[in-house]
């Protein structure tokens, strides 16, 4: 994967050429956004709705994209896909003074901690946060062939599958944006929930989904990004670079996600998000169509160069004065790159810590649901958290209700009962339900 945070944000921005296809899966249809960027610009191309695709025979819906794409001149682009929130497991890892060319390593080192699988097979993909973290998508790799299986049905290339917070991460910094003071952006899902995004110093990225009112939903995002509670919620589409073309049909405040997603997938060098499609399955796009992307970068580079010869001299001069003051405060600035190294020391004791805390309150958070799920008469004798699953044992007047019950909150799914039977005493019955906890719940 390209890790681009080490070229200049102002040089990012001027080499950021080339066009990009977003496809979503929306429930049961495809949004389709295609765009095209250039440094001074941003056009919106054209959008798509597929309804129904599932439903449909892969051809006709493909033939369909194929129409699409050619009547805006992209045939040759290879679409990137926005995976269901559902299907991916989104983990932040801190790997400070990790290299760049380790970086995949150390994550594949510590990947079977980081999901909750076992020993099922699993994709994923990384993109680069700052402060030494990264954002690592992880997807069952069933799933991932399951997909892939039907684009290609469909006649859909696909050059990568990524997933909502790394799309919208490497759009906002497509146009060589810095980092800011922390924001929190809200949307709403295809389901209908409210889809919270945002960004600060303590956590580079939180990407959520509730079933709250947009207000609750702020107040928590702010609270996990350690922003003041009275911060601003902003609409997603606006912190996305703005689009300078775009067709009336493509309300961007109901498709800021496949518009991100085009957005990532024009310039993935420059604005890198995480592709967790295996590198077998990707079909990138011609290479023809970067001839003038790649005329147009040299020519900037070369641009550059003139420069930096022009300058050249006056440069060594201004350095010869400057050597002599240099080695007079050499001292003094090696006592401040050892406090400067005490302090990294410090901040990642502290974010280890907030990481505990964190999961504390998750833990506590589960356990009053459960307190509150299961109501009088029922009682409960045991219950045994684990971070991805809980397991509760009691007596019922009827326990098989419970089952749903849990499934409803907003904390739990996939319950089943490990033991049901009648109680010794009296007329209820006793159970020992297993449940898994939501994802980043």
């Amino acid at each position: 994967m390209p890790v681009s945070t080490s070229i200049p944000k102002d040089v990012r921005k001027l080499l950021a050429f080339g066009s990009g296809v977003g496809l979503e899966i929306a429930g049961t249809d495809l949004e389709v956004v295609a765009a095209r960027v250039r440094p001074s610009r941003i056009a919106v191309l054209g959008r798509l709705t597929i309804a129904n695709y599932a439903s449909r025979p892969a051809a006709e819906w493909g033939a369909e994209y194929s129409r699409f794409l050619k009547s805006l001149g992209l045939a040759h682009l290879s679409a990137t896909v926005l995976l269901p929130r559902r299907e991916v497991i989104v983990r932040q890892v801190m790997l400070p003074g990790v290299a760049p060319k380790d970086i995949d390593s150390a994550i594949r080192f510590q990947l079977d901690t980081l999901h909750p699988y076992g020993d099922e097979e699993v994709a994923y993909g990384w993109s680069p946060l700052s402060f030494g973290a990264v954002l690592v998508g992880i997807v069952k790799r069933t799933a991932v062939d399951r997909y892939h299986q039907l684009f290609t049905e469909a006649g859909i290339a696909v050059s990568s599958f990524t997933f909502s917070a790394a799309a919208v991460h490497a759009a906002i910094r497509l146009n060589g944006a810095a980092e800011g003071a922390g924001f929190v952006a809200l949307s709403r899902s295809t389901a209908g929930a409210v889809e919270v995004y945002g960004e600060s110093q303590s956590r580079p990225v939180f990407s959520a989904e509730f079933d709250l009112a947009p207000e609750r939903a702020a107040l928590l995002a702010c609270s996990e990004l350690r922003l003041p509670p009275d911060t601003a919620p902003l609409n997603l589409e606006t912190i996305l670079p703005k689009p300078d073309v775009n067709p009336i049909e493509n309300d961007l405040s109901r498709n800021a996600r496949p518009y991100a997603t085009a957005l990532a997938g024009a310039c993935p060098r420059f604005a890198p998000s995480a592709n967790v499609l295996p590198t077998e399955y990707r079909r990138l796009s011609s290479r023809a169509a970067l001839v003038p992307t790649l005329v147009l970068a040299g020519l900037v580079l070369l641009a550059f160069a003139g420069t930096a010869i022009y300058s050249n001299y006056a440069n060594r001069r201004y350095l010869r004065r400057l050597e002599a003051e240099i080695a007079q405060y050499e001292p003094q600035a090696q006592r401040v790159a050892a406090v400067d190294r005490q302090m990294s020391d410090i901040q990642g004791r502290t974010r280890l810590l907030d990481q505990f805390r964190q999961q504390t309150r998750r833990d506590l958070d589960a356990l009053n649901e459960l307190t509150r799920l299961v109501e009088p008469p029922a009682w409960t004798n045991a219950t045994i958290l684990t971070r991805d699953s809980a397991r509760i044992s009691g007596e019922a007047p009827q326990a098989s209700p419970l089952l749903k019950i849990f499934d409803s909150s907003p904390l739990f799914e996939g319950s089943t009962p490990e033991s049901i039977q009648r109680s010794p005493v009296g007329n209820g019955e006793m159970f020992q339900i297993h449940m898994n906890r939501r994802a980043g719940k």
